[in-house]
């Protein structure tokens, strides 16, 4: 049975305010969770009727989509779930879905020749696979890296719809280097995923720089209604990244020639597994080991995966890099002694 967005949108508010339960829901509160909901997700400011919750409670409670929730009215007012450990995101997809889910990346397939979609057979490789697991209900053939505890993933939506929509949002945020939660207005321009992490880049009203938040940091984010959105007119982000490696990075730095030498063992890794677009062997030496060259912007992400090859790699330049890192790998050898 199809669903609107709208009313997916109405189910899942539906269903995380019935899972918190340390609140007592009357009807009339969920039909306000709803209506902000639908405001913050798809500007629509005009409300819902008691009418409308009520019918949708009805088709989560039945089989229709497969939901079956275990919606229950107590003291004649209040609703909760009668299985505090039930939610509408656990229920099995229906044969149905999973139907449609096969001839959706059967049809993404046809589109495999075009250059528009090169790159995308890793990702069709992981949904045919997904899909066919749960059809034959046989383990996943393909498995992707994840991060469980990750937070901030609720953000990456209402982040997209603020980006094509170009409106500015409110933050609270909390970095790893403060102390303080701080409250800003934000446009944002682009959503960048590094290594399980999501970041979005955009403009903080008052500072006049670019800056990235990681998703996990914000703590509250909604609509800033009557604020003016700031235009991205200072990075291109189909180039921004090709001097990069992870997301640090100022609008005007300047990429460095990077030189280090790697150990016999480690060189073939390195080889197959580049550390950035721009790598090749300067020289091969007579015991195996090489000296290899990146051009990349000098940055935390930089140093932290050259660390991370231990003895096996040595910084030969520039200068200030190779102080950088001896200074580190000297604490850190501290830490042992």
């Amino acid at each position: 049975m199809p669903v609107t967005r709208n009313a997916l949108i109405r189910y899942k508010t539906i269903d995380n305010c019935l899972r918190r339960r340390n609140r007592r829901w009357t009807l009339e509160d969920l039909i306000e969770a709803c209506s902000e909901a639908l405001y913050e997700y798809e500007g629509i400011d005009k409300g819902i009727s008691k009418r409308t919750v009520q019918m949708d409670i009805q088709m989560m409670r039945s089989d229709k989509l497969g939901y079956n929730a275990p919606i229950e009215v107590y003291e004649n007012k209040y609703y909760r779930y009668s299985d505090p450990d039930y939610s509408i995101t656990n229920s099995p997809l229906t044969e149905d879905d999973m139907k449609l889910m096969g001839d959706t990346v059967e049809m993404l397939r046809q589109f495999g020749g075009f250059s528009a979609f090169s790159g995308m057979e890793d990702v069709l490789g992981r949904l045919e696979d997904h899909v066919s697991s749960m059809r034959h209900k046989r383990k996943p053939v393909i498995l992707l890296e994840k991060n469980e505890s990750l937070k901030g993933l609720k953000y990456i939506e209402p982040l997209y719809k603020a980006v094509i929509a170009k409106n500015p949002v409110k933050i609270i945020y909390k970095s790893f280097k403060s102390q303080d939660m701080q409250k800003f207005i934000f446009s944002p321009y682009f959503l960048k995923e590094f290594r399980n992490r999501w970041f979005v880049y955009g403009w903080k009203k008052g500072d006049g720089m670019l800056y990235n938040l990681a998703l996990d940091r914000i703590h509250e984010m909604g609509a800033a209604p009557g604020e003016t959105y700031i235009e991205n007119t200072v990075v291109d982000q189909d180039t921004f990244f090709d001097n990069l490696i992870g997301v640090t990075k100022e609008i005007n730095s300047k990429a460095s020639k990077v030189r280090f030498w790697a150990a016999p063992a480690q060189v073939p890794y390195i080889e197959t597994k580049p550390l950035h677009k721009s790598q090749f062997i300067v020289q091969r030496n007579e015991d195996g080991s090489a000296i290899f060259q990146i051009e990349v912007v000098q940055n935390y992400e930089l140093q932290k995966d050259l660390l991370g090859f231990g003895e096996s790699v040595k910084v030969l330049s520039p200068r200030d890099l190779v102080q950088k890192m001896a200074k580190r790998l000297s604490q850190a050898a501290a830490n042992y002694r």
